[in-house]
């Protein structure tokens, strides 16, 4: 099944050949329109035209050349997400070579494995953290001809240094450029659709890394295919914080190349608030996290008011949830409830908007469930969410809802050009130019994973309406059925229950086999604060708050209330608070904070077992 207009399959048909076609022909378009924006180290905001952009990726790709970067070898970037990147990422595609990306939590050894599998030649590292876990690993590195860093301490000497600084790179690339002039537009024009753009390591909730091929064909067509939407323009603010070695915020960067929007770049998450009053970006892209964790504070702070402040904002609440079901029903509003609506837009929404800016068209949340009941919550309040579907094998977007066509809990309809069907098992099979050419060295998982006329097996189950949109259940793999036999879908269940706790951080139901499900629980540590303040343990330290027994009180509250909702064999009948959250650094989340079962049910194997004892 194919959902697209011939307007939207023209546009999908004439994308650029190559990443660096793009790049140029968007520099050549627009020269003296804002490109990024970003922080210097004064906190101060700096804007970069595109014609100053083509500059700077120019010396940056041919520094690379100058390093002796020949076509599709790799050059790895291990940093957060900062202009740096972005510019590291176009100029690699420039000089005809692929990117690596490396999160910059990885730890040592799954760097130097994916360093080593990809057979990268030069890395950029950001700072001084980066370049000693490659010092660490150097021995495992033979290929690593060059460091460059964009911030951290280089080797003494240029040219004799395994460390150079990125001023030192464009340095090189000046160089090179007064000798041979033309030699990037000739690796630009030597590229082939078919070549490979990018080689993303999947973070995995099991294993080792796999390396997906992802070649320039996908990146244009997802840029183009974006754009065919028609819910983006030039003038368009885009606030990107999302990390960078993610699929989905590179795919934020290639429709930015196709429509010429500028972006605001800054990758520290704790500044996200204040970033967006200061940038008041018109769309952002997001993991469900942020949106839970601002749903989570908005309310909290909300009942911290009490009083008639509370009052009136549950009233607006519902008002709100009332015009949101209406809406999206399309059944009329009564006149009384236009007016009561506008009142408490007014007292409240507009305030909450505020807090983001104030001028967000919507949102668009990938990389993990995002919660119905949430998404209702801000479209309630004014703000829409629109929900994808893709995976780092598809080159991130295959699915999105659009501010014209959406249906809160589903992820919408197929982006032009991509074909979809549900298999005989449920699973969601994708078929499309975004889709990957395989996994890197690894033919037999590849073959496993796409069949020979294309098609990719997601591993995800889900069900197609009769409008064509997409809903995801769960992961195939992460069904199981109880030992009564019935099938439990965990992520339906943990999605659901952050509808209706504003505490929770993350849910992990387990019950594979077992009589009943039971869950492990972690909470938000801004959202305990509050809530100790309000219960009378202000000062407290976190563990000791989450293992009270009236903390324990409010979770079962929110537990039943949820449980009122589930099949019998879906309720959650004992459940454990931990004293600490999941983190990727403790390897119990990936890096796009997906929760790694298998890790966790190893860690907490005691408390498990107990429940059934």
């Amino acid at each position: 099944m194919t959902v697209a207009t011939p307007e939207q399959l023209e546009i999908v048909n004439n994308r650029a050949s190559s990443v660096g076609q793009m790049f140029y022909d968007r520099v050549r378009a627009t020269p003296e329109r804002p490109a990024y924006q970003y922080p210097d180290a004064d906190e101060q905001w700096q804007t970069l035209t595109w014609g100053e952009t083509g500059e700077r990726v120019t010396q940056l790709a041919a520094g690379l050349v100058a390093l002796g970067i020949q076509p599709e070898q790799r050059v790895a970037i291990a940093s957060a997400t900062r202009i740096d990147w972005i510019l590291a990422d176009l100029a690699i595609n420039a000089a005809g070579a692929a990117t690596t990306t490396v999160y910059p939590t990885t730890i040592p050894d799954d760097e130097a494995y994916i360093l080593a599998d990809s057979d990268s030649r030069v890395v950029f590292a950001e700072d001084d953290e980066q370049i000693e876990k490659l010092r660490q690993k150097r021995d495992e590195l033979p290929a690593v001809t060059k460091v460059v860093t964009f911030e951290g301490t280089p080797d003494e000497h240029r040219d004799e240094g395994w460390v150079i600084s990125l001023d030192q790179l464009y340095e090189l690339g000046r160089e090179q450029l007064a000798d041979t002039p033309d030699v990037i537009n000739e690796r630009v024009a030597a590229i082939k659709p078919e070549d490979l753009a990018t080689l993303v390591y999947t973070s995995g909730t099991t294993g080792r890394p796999k390396g997906v091929r992802l070649n320039h064909d996908a990146w244009t067509y997802e840029g183009a295919a974006v754009v065919a939407g028609g819910t983006l323009n030039i003038d368009d603010v885009q606030f990107l914080w999302l990390p960078m070695a993610h699929v989905f915020g590179k795919v934020l960067l290639t429709s930015q190349l196709q429509l010429g929007y500028v972006t605001a770049v800054d990758g520290r998450v704790p500044k996200i608030i204040d970033n967006l009053a200061v940038v008041k970006p018109t769309f952002m892209g997001a993991a469900p996290r942020i949106f839970e964790k601002a749903y989570g504070t908005i309310v909290s702070m909300m009942e911290s008011e009490g009083g008639i402040k509370y009052m009136l904002f549950r009233w607006a609440e519902r008002l709100g949830r009332d015009v949101s079901r209406r809406k999206r029903a399309g059944k009329p509003i009564p006149a009384l409830l236009t007016v009561q609506h506008k009142i408490a837009d007014t007292l409240v929404f507009a305030k909450i908007r505020e807090r983001f800016g104030g001028r967000v068209k919507f949102f668009i949340s990938g990389a993990a469930p995002l919660s119905q009941d949430i998404a209702e919550w801000f479209h309630a309040a004014g703000i829409l969410i629109l929900e994808g579907y893709g995976l780092t094998e598809t080159a991130a977007g295959s699915f999105v809802n659009q501010p014209t066509a959406f249906k809160l809990g589903t992820v919408g309809l197929p982006m032009p050009g991509t074909d979809v069907k549900i298999a005989e098992d449920g699973e969601v099979l994708i078929k499309g130019p975004g889709v990957m050419d395989g996994y890197h060295n690894l033919e037999e998982q590849s073959a496993s994973t796409l069949t020979d006329d294309g098609w990719l097996a997601t591993g995800d189950i889900g069900y197609l309406d009769e409008d064509g949109f997409l809903t995801i259940t769960d992961r195939k793999k992460d069904l199981f059925k109880t030992s009564g036999g019935k099938y439990v879908a965990p992520a339906y269940i943990e999605g659901l229950f952050k509808g209706y706790s504003t505490l929770a951080s993350q849910m992990m139901v387990y019950g594979a086999d077992r009589q009943y499900c039971t869950a492990l629980i972690t909470l938000d540590p801004d959202a305990v604060a509050a809530w100790a303040e309000e219960n009378g343990m202000s000062g407290a330290d976190y563990s000791t708050v989450v293992s009270s027994d009236a903390m324990r009180e409010t979770i079962q509250s929110q537990i039943d209330q949820m449980n009122a909702n589930l099949n019998r064999w879906e309720t959650i009948k004992k459940f454990a608070i931990l004293r600490q959250d999941f983190t990727p650094e403790s390897g119990e989340l990936t890096p796009s904070l997906k929760v790694k079962r298998k890790v966790v049910e190893g860690n907490y194997r005691d408390i498990l077992d107990n429940f059934y004892t």
